[in-house]
Formats: structure tokens, C-alpha cells, sequence
């Protein structure tokens, strides 16, 4: 299914929810888009250092919307009511979400936004991770939520695992062409630039405004633990094991993705052919957009919104081709797809809450 397509919407569906994790940007960005979601009702929020705050306080620019719909306080996970939560959003730090997700009732829907869940293997987890899965039998039934490649599991699922930011402007363009043997995967090249939100809300001195402002710097140079995510995805549509090149880079910008995929072409595949193939594989979708040849797509031209923009360029080299994709790293590359895969699981429009237009300039 490659279409917005989705199972029978319940009418008058409400949906009690709770957040995990409120205090985090991902967390932020989940409230500021459930409380516009008309089937949503935020239930419970947690946090750590926050607890016993008013999230407004923690956040002012949602203060207005905390009133609006009289959010309860940030409480500690153990407070959380769970018989009376329908959907959970895991926005914890890597490691949280294992051992919570065993204890959590089986009613209740999970969309975890760490690492926990998103590999099939439980080994790989802790080879990239360093410390053993707390949760290894549940990772049989986690649901990788890239959302226009999972809807055939997705239907019902009840432990979804959202994909990384990095991973998610990297497999929308890179599936399609793989799964239909139109580049070579044995060379692939992501270079990857992020917002600094991308590191979380806790205080760090590499995202320091001093350590980061007026420069750019890569990091997890050959052992950044999205590689091997975006490789198992690869694989998954080849048949067969791929290795590729990524490596991150962090800008002084607070949101945003930019990957520019460097790939050779096979079969005398050009690079209009390719633009061709994801303009037909995402001519349906309702937030994945090929641009027309020559458009070159920015990060502010997603700013806020739950779009991903892509564009192809023949490269200078014969037989090779560039393919730009961008992101908001905390809406489509976390929050937003997180809502997007909740609505679809739970047989809602798959847009629902999610509309707003980017934010330009």
C-alpha cells in the first residue's frame, strides 16, 4: 500500500493519550501538535527534572494551549494511570523505553522515539548501543514506522518504533531506488547536516551556542549509530546485507535535515529516471514531494511541518546522480511521524493534525 490509504476511521474516535517525556523537544513538538489533533485527549505528561511543573511554565509558547485544554502537571512515568491511556509516546533518552515498555499494559498503543525498538535484530542494538536489550522478547513485535513503507504493518500494531531523523531523510529517497535496483547500494554516500535540536534539550557542552554558532563540524565519523539503521532498511528491500557511507555534520540552525545522497546508476538508468520512479512512488503521499528538475530543496522550506522535499540532480560524473532531502528533524523526522503513524494505526486519517504549513522565512 503506497497510497494515503487507511483502515475503516471510527467516527467520533477520541483517543486518551499520554506523553513521556514531555519536558524534551520531542515532547514539545508532540503537545504542540496533539492539542490542534481532533481526536486527541492529553492525559498525562511526564518528565524527570520537571516534575510537579506546569508544562506552560516549562514551556512558554505553549502556555496558551496548556490552559486551553487544561493539561495536567508533569508527573514521574511511575504516576501515569495507564487504564485510562489508549496511545503512549515514548520520548525518552536511549535505554528508557525498554524496560518501560515490558511493564506497560497491552492496551495500550506505543510509539517509542528512541533507538529501543527500531532494530529487528536485538544484537545490533547492543553492538551500536553498548548494553544488552532489557526488552528483547518485545522487539519481535516492534513496527519500523517509516510511515509510506509500513502501512501493511502498521494496521494495528501495537508497538511501533519511529525511525531517526537522519534515517528518515536518507530511506524516503533511498528506498524506492534500491527496491527497484536503480542504483548501485554497494555505493552509496550520505553526507548529513543537522539542527542542533537533533542532540535533545539536555545541557551538553558540544551544543553549547559558543561550541557550535558560526561553524559547522562532522561527528560520529564512521560509527554514528544511524548507519546501521539505514542499512537494515536497505537491505530489507534489496534481499541482501548493504554497507554505506554516512556521516553527520551538526549546523548552528535549531531544526532541520539536509542529506545529499551521492549514487551510482545502474542499467543505464539516468537521473530523470529516477526523479520518474519516487515522483510515481510518492505522487499519492501527502507530505513526501519530488520537486521538478532544478528545484533545489532548503531546510527552511520545511520548517515546522511534516513535509519531506526531494530533488535529483545528474552529477558531473557520468553515471551518477545527487539526490537532495530535507527534513524538520523534530516534526517528519520525529513528532509529526510519530503522529502520522498513531493516526494510521488507529485507523484515522492519516493527516489528521498534521496540516500546517512550513514557516517561511
Amino acid at each position: 500500500m503506497s497510497t494515503t490509504e487507511t483502515p475503516e476511521t471510527s467516527r467520533g474516535t477520541s483517543l486518551r493519550i499520554a506523553i513521556l517525556g514531555a519536558s524534551g523537544y520531542t515532547g514539545a513538538e508532540l503537545v504542540r501538535l496533539l492539542v490542534e489533533h481532533p481526536a486527541a485527549q492529553i492525559v498525562a505528561l511526564t518528565a524527570d527534572r520537571k516534575v510537579g511543573q506546569d508544562l506552560g511554565a516549562v514551556f512558554p509558547h505553549l502556555a496558551g494551549a496548556v490552559r486551553a485544554r487544561n493539561l495536567p502537571l508533569l508527573t514521574p512515568i511511575d504516576a501515569v494511570d495507564w487504564q485510562g491511556v489508549d496511545v503512549a509516546f515514548l520520548a525518552l533518552p536511549h535505554g528508557a523505553a525498554q524496560p518501560l515498555a515490558a511493564k506497560v499494559p497491552d492496551h495500550v498503543r506505543l510509539l517509542d522515539l528512541s533507538p529501543d525498538f527500531r532494530f529487528s535484530d536485538p544484537a545490533v542494538y547492543e553492538q551500536w548501543y553498548g548494553r544488552p536489550h532489557a526488552a528483547a522478547e518485545l522487539q519481535r513485535q516492534a513496527v519500523y514506522g517509516l510511515t509510506e513503507w509500513a502501512r501493511p504493518r502498521l494496521a494495528g500494531a501495537r508497538l511501533i518504533a519511529c525511525p531517526g531523523c537522519y534515517c528518515t531523510a536518507s530511506l524516503l529517497p533511498l528506498l524506492p531506488l534500491a527496491a527497484d535496483n536503480l542504483i548501485d547500494v554497494e555505493d552509496i554516500v550520505i553526507d548529513a547536516k543537522s539542527g542542533t535540536s537533533g542532540a535533545g534539550r539536555a545541557a551538553k557542552e558540544e551544543t553549547l551556542f559558543t561550541e557550535v554558532a558560526e561553524g559547522v563540524h562532522a561527528y560520529g565519523v564512521a560509527s554514528h549509530r544511524h548507519a546501521p539503521e539505514i542499512e537494515e532498511q536497505v537491505s530489507r528491500v534489496t534481499g541482501h546485507k548493504v554497507v554505506l557511507n554516512f556521516t553527520p555534520h551538526l549546523m548552528p540552525m535549531n531544526r532541520g535535515i539536509l542529506a545529499s545522497i551521492y549514487v551510482r546508476l545502474k542499467g543505464g538508468a539516468s537521473a530523470a529516471d529516477i526523479r520518474s520512479v519516487m515522483a510515481a512512488r510518492y505522487a499519492r503521499e501527502p507530505f513526501v514531494h519530488v520537486l521538478e528538475e532544478g528545484q533545489v530543496p532548503a531546510t527552511r522550506h520545511v520548517r515546522g511541518s511534516n513535509n519531506n522535499l526531494i530533488a535529483v540532480f545528474a552529477d558531473r560524473i557520468e553515471g551518477r546522480a545527487i539526490v537532495l532531502s530535507v527534513i524538520d528533524n523534530l516534526v517528519k523526522g520525529a513528532s509529526g511521524q510519530a503522529i502520522q503513524n498513531m493516526n494510521f494505526a488507529c485507523g484515522l486519517a492519516e493527516t489528521t493534525g498534521l496540516t500546517q504549513k512550513p514557516l517561511f522565512p
